[in-house]
């Protein structure tokens, strides 16, 4: 559905004197964008650069709801560096031999690579670019699962949700199966129509878009492909597999299959991640995982891009800051992360030298979410923010629990070091919010951009993807910039900066994929979407 945006601006633009910055040593003069609704609605389609960029564009200018990023360095940061800021980024791991990467990654001056010895003495043994909390675990288990699975040693009420939700996913199984199956041959069979009228079977989806035949077999299943590919897949063979992980998924909750496999005791003996004590040590140096082809690398690796890929290089993209190092921390595999894992990373990052903290994963269950909020407030005991991904379920989260988190449901924050991001897709209007966005007036402090997405990926290839996941490496690094150029702010003051800061509007937007529409005030604590351009005037006053 499209929804018109009928109201005029109701805040006028007013120009900003100049401005002193917060130990920047630079002054701007520049009117912040506000309220945007008397913006024009795009009608016509992105081009394959803006497309490749939007995060980048600007809502006034282009009509794209992105963060105003090479506005501000046209405008704002031209020729300004500010000082290096170290973004840790807990993954999957990063391809960090990457070509638009390489550049960008941190190292520990403290620690001489490969002699085997904790050179500075924090105990991890070459700790060179950061550290692997998961050893060679790639896939897992959803928490709910591992929880049903070792119940004897967890809380009843913990449990009890957990056992609930399994029951539920099983008896939905099989209609999954059998419904995950009927897609998969609608794409079989549209790609073999698609194949014989392009000619070839390798098509890009805009040579699917480009296709014009009066044949309504071949427009029927250009609509099928089409419709996949604003999915953020990139190909069929991509939808295929994607498919056949969640057929496969199914049939293992239907066999039992879920509930006999234990990744992480088959990978590190002994390592109970129920029981952690800050300063305890696991894991390895291998800041990609175990695989050669680094396939299990691609979510770090596409994060990590859209935060400090090396700007203006003539390579694949740009990423929102411009002079930061990446920390690898290696602790979400395939499935759910553990708690254990999520808050030795945080506490790593905090004591040595990370300034913001990207999280681009989360779950529906924690056996101990105690861990994680003891180390969300030692990181804010250290100065360091961390930036969160909502979650892809179309969940209002005041009323659905996820983790991590600063809050339980819609009450107290526990810290004020906690950013937490939804979804924007590139669609200005009621569909602003991208489909699958959790949202939540307590919740979700902020909007960024997050549908079709384009970064790195493993062994220098760069891909879309699509997620809140894409969304908070956006923030996060818009919070690096200002961290960067404004290095005495604290945390706080760059989490308040970022949430105020934002573009906003009084329209009514689509939410949970449409089921239901509320005023985009309603969907975000701040009622705002991320723009580095405001940010940075904001930031200049303080």
């Amino acid at each position: 559905m499209n929804y018109s945006f009928i109201k005029k601006t109701m805040l006028t633009v007013a120009a900003a004197g100049m401005l002193a910055g917060c130990g920047s040593g630079f002054t701007i003069v520049s009117p912040p964008i506000e309220n945007i609704d008397s913006t024009p609605i795009k009608t016509t389609a992105m081009s394959e650069v803006e497309a490749k960029n939007w995060k980048d564009l600007d809502l006034q200018t282009d009509t794209i709801p992105g963060m105003s990023v090479n506005k501000a360095y046209t405008e704002i940061l031209k020729g300004r560096m500010g000082t290096t800021t170290v973004v840790a980024v807990i993954d999957s791991g990063i391809d960090i031999e990457h070509e638009d990467l390489d550049g960008v990654i941190w190292t520990n001056e403290d620690e001489i690579p490969g002699n085997g010895i904790d050179d500075d003495k924090n105990g991890y043994i070459d700790d060179v670019h950061g550290w692997n909390f998961l050893g060679n675990i790639v896939d897992e288990n959803l928490e709910y699962e591992r929880i049903v699975r070792d119940k004897a040693m967890l809380p009843a009420d913990i449990v009890a949700k957990a056992q609930k939700e399994y029951d539920a996913k099983l008896a939905q199984a099989t209609q999954s199966k059998e419904r995950f199956e009927g897609i998969l041959q609608q794409i079989v069979e549209a790609d073999k129509v698609v194949s014989a009228h392009l000619g070839k079977s390798d098509y890009t989806p805009a040579e699917v878009a480009a296709i014009s035949s009066e044949d309504e077999t071949v427009n029927n299943a250009k609509g099928t492909l089409s419709f996949f590919f604003g999915q953020g897949l990139e190909s069929v063979a991509q939808a295929k597999e994607v498919l056949g992980d969640y057929i496969t998924d199914a049939t293992n909750l239907l066999n039992g299959e879920k509930l006999k496999s234990n990744y992480r005791e088959d990978a590190m003996p002994g390592n109970n991640p129920y029981s952690y004590t800050p300063g305890e040590i696991w894991g390895d140096n291998q800041y990609s995982g175990p695989d050669p082809e680094k396939a299990d690398a691609f979510h770090g690796t596409h994060v990590a891009g859209i935060i400090a890929s090396e700007r203006d290089n003539g390579l694949g993209v740009n990423g929102v800051a411009n002079n930061v190092k990446i920390m690898v921390l290696r602790a979400v595999s395939m499935g759910d992360e553990y708690d254990k894992d999520i808050a030795a990373a945080i506490r790593y990052a905090a004591d040595n030298g990370a300034k913001v903290i990207n999280g681009s994963f989360g779950k529906y269950h924690s056996s101990n979410p105690e861990f994680v909020w003891d180390a969300i407030k030692y990181a804010e005991s250290k100065d360091v923010l961390f930036v969160n991904a909502a979650g892809n379920e179309g969940t209002d989260t005041d009323f659905t629990q996820v983790y991590p988190q600063d809050q339980e449901l819609a009450g107290p924050e526990i810290s004020d070091n906690f950013l937490t991001v939804g979804a924007l897709a590139p669609s200005y209007g009621a569909d602003m919010p991208a489909s699958f966005s959790n949202y939540g007036k307590a919740t979700v402090d902020v909007f960024g951009p997050g549908a079709q997405i384009y970064s790195t990926a493993p062994l220098n290839e760069y891909r879309n993807a699509s997620g809140t996941s894409m969304a908070s490496p956006a923030v996060a690094g818009v919070a690096a910039v200002i961290r960067s150029q404004f290095p005495k702010l604290s945390a706080s003051q760059v989490k308040h900066i970022i949430m105020d800061s934002g573009l906003t509007t009084m329209a009514r937007v689509n939410v949970g994929g449409g089921a239901d529409t509320k005023p985009f005030q309603e969907i975000t604590t701040s009622g705002k979407m991320a723009n580095l351009y405001n940010a940075l005037i904001m930031a200049s006053k303080m």
